[in-house]
């Protein structure tokens, strides 16, 4: 099942202002794309929830393409994703160990502990291949290496807390750099708007910490409408600053507030909710005890209060999720 490349050029039309393309980058993503020898996608899940996939998945449009499917799935010549794909088993298996020229996209966290067998993707001839046997194979192999969401990126909620699997980010796992598209999850055009310089050879602007300085370059209370409109003390105060209710937005940087989330409908602070820093190297942990509330400095501890919940994890303990894989 392909998507088209002529359905992919589409969508990056209809969304050409969002995704920073002109017509010249244009021009050139379709002669990317045209070219047999362009990079194939490679998508691996870890560690995590499967909601990086999910907020991608979520895109809507009136106009075609009018859904994930319609965008990338097929035009990036996708070599397998643990969700979408129909594929399963060896002959799937047998794919992957044959990819020469590919981009790695990856997932979730990468556990560690017992033999790193809190988390497998798949078997090979009967034998158990580990998500860290995976993630160091393949990464070597890969032409770039690209973090989708917190847990991939920096470990994120599936390496909180106590961690009993030893999660830990991609790039530690594997010791080379990777371009982090930060969230929990990420916005799906932060995901696209990463690909596409990707496939066309270019090199990306990262910061510090491997995000991508075209989206993450700007801090959310700079462009966030409620900012200076006086403080909430209380939620349901629609349209005020949420500062005192351990909103991160001040420390932290996204294009939430421009984008919007939900094809633009709304975002976490316009529907009332504090961020909670969520593109931060140190999420979940540094949402923890935040804010300047009537609790006093620390009285809003954020998601899980202390000690934190695990969240959905995906073999983030043991026995955890084995994957929905090729077996």
């Amino acid at each position: 099942m392909q998507i088209t490349r002529r359905s992919f050029i589409k969508y990056c039309t209809a969304s050409a202002a969002a995704l920073g393309l002109g017509p010249a980058e244009l021009s050139q993503l379709r002669s990317a794309l045209a070219d047999s020898a362009a990079p194939s996608v490679l998508w691996l899940q870890g560690s995590g929830c499967s909601g990086c996939s999910i907020s991608f998945l979520n895109y809507v449009a009136s106009s075609p393409p009018v859904d994930a499917v319609d965008v990338l799935i097929h035009s990036l010549k996708l070599i397998y994703h643990p969700t979408i794909s129909a594929g399963a088993g060896q002959s799937v298996v047998s794919e992957i160990k044959k990819a020469a020229k590919f981009i790695l996209v990856v997932e979730g966290g990468v556990p560690s502990a017992f033999g790193g067998h809190a988390c497998v993707p798949w078997s090979d001839d009967g034998r158990e291949v580990t998500f860290q046997e995976a993630v160091k194979n393949l990464g070597a192999k890969a032409t770039q290496v690209m973090c989708v969401g917190a847990c991939a990126a920096f470990g994120g909620v599936s390496a909180m807390g106590s961690n009993p699997a030893a999660v830990t980010s991609v790039q530690k796992a594997i010791g080379r750099n990777s371009i982090n598209i930060a969230g929990c999850p990420p916005h799906p055009n932060w995901i696209v708007s990463t690909l596409i310089p990707l496939l066309q050879g270019k090199t990306i602007n990262v910061d510090a910490n491997g995000r991508p300085t075209s989206l993450y370059g700007s801090r959310m209370c700079e462009d966030c409408p409620y900012h200076h409109r006086g403080e909430a003390n209380t939620y349901g105060e629609n349209g005020r600053c949420l500062e005192r209710l351990a909103c991160r937005g001040r420390s932290t940087s996204a294009s939430c507030p421009s984008l919007g989330w939900n094809n633009g409908v709304n975002w976490c602070v316009g529907a009332g909710a504090p961020c909670q820093g969520c593109v931060d190297p140190k999420f979940p942990e540094a949402s923890q005890g935040e804010g300047r509330g009537p609790g006093g400095r620390g009285g809003m501890r954020g998601p899980g209060g202390p000690g934190g919940q695990r969240g959905p994890g995906r073999g983030n303990r043991p026995g955890g999720f084995r994957g929905n894989a090729p077996e």
